[in-house]
């Protein structure tokens, strides 16, 4: 069975998982969501599952079966982004952000977690191979920008791997592919599991990208020491 291998890395990337209103998060690895949307517009899939193109692109149900696993090549460092919203007058007109009882009121201020010069390696398993190849082509010509969690953090190398399809099981493909040029001594495995017994959750599965619905998925954190490093 082959699982296929994906490089996540760039300057900033950011893998909420509960951001609310002004407070955005970041998790440590890339979240089983952000991977799907990325290869979601690497297919040209559409946030709404519609009926009409039934057979068009695979289901957001069957890229969600996906086993995914990640290694933390390098796992960067926690930075955040102050920004404000509203307030003052563009273009002559008052300024702001509109209130819940309608109306404008001043500057609201958010603050947005990002991983600063991070590389995971990510894997997806799937007793199909078929759709794996096909997210593979996808990633070598994507129909969209592909983004790291967040609009506008792009990729400083692509996250297509010329040989990221590795006839492997998912563990077995991310503890053997070649490292990230700039790696870590030490780094962790989370390998989903269907096991909760033990795992961490994560609020992460897919369910419905439209209405912004997501469920609890399980993952085993190890630690991961390379044998060789760079290979």
């Amino acid at each position: 069975m082959p699982t296929l291998l994906l490089r996540l890395e760039g300057p900033m990337q950011s893998w909420g998982t509960s951001s609310r209103f002004t407070q955005r998060d970041t998790g440590t690895e890339p979240s089983k969501s952000g991977v799907i949307g990325l290869i979601c517009a690497a297919l040209g899939k559409p946030r709404r599952e519609d009926s009409s193109t039934e057979g068009k692109w695979p289901s957001l149900a069957t890229l969600a079966s996906l086993q995914m696993g990640v290694r933390t090549d390098r796992a960067g460092t926690v930075g955040v982004d102050f920004q404000t919203a509203g307030g003052g007058r563009f273009a002559g007109e008052e300024y702001g952000v509109s209130h819940v009882h309608r109306g404008l009121f001043g500057s609201v201020m958010s603050y947005r977690f990002f991983l600063q010069d991070a590389s995971f390696t990510v894997g997806l398993f799937s007793s199909d191979p078929e759709l794996l190849e096909r997210i593979h082509r996808a990633l070598a010509n994507p129909v969209w920008q592909l983004y790291l969690g967040r609009k506008g953090y792009v990729p400083s190398v692509p996250p297509y791997l010329k040989d990221g399809l590795v006839d492997a099981d998912l563990r077995r493909a991310l503890e053997t592919y070649p490292l990230a040029e700039r790696h870590d001594e030490e780094m962790r495995l989370i390998i989903e599991t269907n096991d909760p017994t033990g795992a961490e959750p994560r609020m992460d599965q897919p369910l419905d990208f439209a209405r912004r619905l997501f469920g609890r998925r399980y993952v085993r954190v190890e630690r991961f020491i390379p044998k060789i490093a760079g290979s």
